[in-house]
């Protein structure tokens, strides 16, 4: 399973139509990753819904308590992280994180060897 991080609410300013053109961007690499055999991943796939339950929006202030938090959470089950171009306070905490894991980060989906 392959995290791939990179911009969803950094430069957005809280619009929801960026935030949704940033998640886009993000969902790009799925099929990449999936056709060389890895399991792609994106925080806001399991973020999103969870603020949702308990009644939050991304632009509520409990979105901060779920966000990072879900990503951390994820990459005690992820193999390696993408990061795509772009600012991302949260992106870079993956990296960090994956890094301190002793995970492979990759810049560029091309770098991603095939699953066997």
């Amino acid at each position: 399973m392959i995290l791939i991080a990179g911009p969803y609410k950094s430069g957005t300013g809280g619009d929801p139509e960026l935030m949704a053109a940033n998640l886009r961007k993000l969902e790009e690499a799925a099929w990449p990753l999936f056709e060389a055999g890895h399991v792609p991943m994106i925080g806001e796939w399991v973020a999103l819904p969870v603020l949702s339950s308990a009644g939050a929006g991304i632009t509520d202030p409990l979105a901060d308590d779920v966000l990072y938090p879900t990503a951390e959470r994820l990459l005690q089950h992820c193999d390696a992280v993408l990061r795509l171009p772009g600012d991302s306070q949260g992106a870079d905490q993956d990296v960090r994180i994956a890094r301190e894991r002793g995970l492979p980060v990759y810049y560029d989906i091309a770098e991603i060897p095939r699953a066997v």
